[in-house]
């Protein structure tokens, strides 16, 4: 199979559009990261996504809308999940929500929960996208199962060049991490997937710390797995120095003499755009020397609590 790359025009959109509606998948940016998008109502659009990825079907989906009501259609709201909604959306919250009856999304989507994650992504493709196919998009992120997420076109095209019909050329994505990943009940948030979005960000709309939480061996939503975002080179983390064979990338001003660094100011936001650009060039260097990738230390609050799980993941490690 030949890759089509698209541009992000009226003319691009809707041959993507058009992609999705013969039952293909899409590749698309969005603010976080980029997205392999197949229309969630259709079985064989959906199996398309895990066959291509390589991934576990007992890992959920995340579906991508327009608008809160167009998410209303599929889960149920109570007062806090709309409260959030209605404050973070759209933006880099996916919200789990009880999956509405008659919602029509494949089975598939699901992974055998009765909740759906749902996301509205304020990327301007990604909007026009939806807007252009008129339905939900499941769409987890456009690489291959386990390894580091894309944030560049060249990425997804190193892991999916040739397996998917289209990609849309969107350019970097602009936050570099992938969603915050909540659930809610009563007066309770569970954060199962920290993300772009902060646990104090959180605490400031709602009045509730969320508290942490996951299960690697049932997955009740993405990115939970205890291999994921990972290299293929060996990783080692909070690395005060380096080995001989290893790559280094460093955060804040006191790690200039890195091979690369995520932010030279120690800038979270910074260092999250850059991670996974920053681990995929580490990776290629690692892989031609056989070496390791050893990354500084970075704080584990804010953003950086994002950062650390994504880290710890790509060693296999999720505690």
């Amino acid at each position: 199979m030949r890759t089509e790359l698209l541009k992000t025009d009226t003319e691009g959109i809707e041959q993507a559009a058009a992609t999705l509606r013969r039952g293909g998948l899409v590749a698309f940016p969005t603010e976080t990261v980029y997205g392999l998008g197949a229309d969630a109502r259709r079985d064989s659009a959906v199996l398309e996504i895990f066959r291509v990825k390589g991934r576990p079907a007992d890992n959920p989906l995340i579906v991508h809308v327009r608008n809160n009501v167009e998410a209303g259609q599929i889960g149920r709201f109570d007062a806090l999940t709309l409260k959030l909604a209605e404050h973070f959306w759209p933006g880099p919250m996916t919200l789990v929500l009880p999956l509405r009856q008659g919602a029509g999304l494949s089975r598939h989507v699901l992974a055998g929960h009765p909740t759906v994650a749902i996301r509205v992504p304020s990327h301007s493709v990604a909007r026009a996208l939806l807007e252009a196919f008129d339905g939900p998009v499941a769409a987890p992120s456009a690489n291959l199962s386990s390894r580091i997420s894309p944030t560049r076109t060249c990425h997804v095209v190193r892991d999916l060049g040739g397996a998917i019909p289209a990609l849309l050329d969107g350019g970097d994505c602009q936050l570099g991490i992938e969603s915050t990943i909540l659930a809610a009940s009563t007066d309770e948030l569970t954060m199962l997937r920290p993300g772009a979005v902060t646990a104090e960000e959180i605490l400031q709309v709602t009045g509730i710390r969320p508290r942490m939480t996951g299960s690697p061996d049932a997955p009740g939503s993405p990115g939970q797995l205890p291999l994921h975002y990972a290299p293929a080179s060996r990783l080692r983390l909070r690395a005060t120095d380096t080995e001989a064979d290893e790559i280094s990338v460093g955060f804040g001003p006191d790690c200039g003499d890195k091979d690369m660094n995520l932010s030279l100011t120690g800038d979270l936001n910074e260092a999250a755009a850059n991670l996974y650009a920053a681990l995929s060039t580490a990776d290629e260097m690692a892989k031609s020397k056989a070496a390791g990738i050893a990354v500084s230390p970075i704080p584990d609050t804010g953003l950086g609590r994002a950062i650390n799980d994504r880290l710890r993941r790509g060693t296999g490690n999720n505690g």
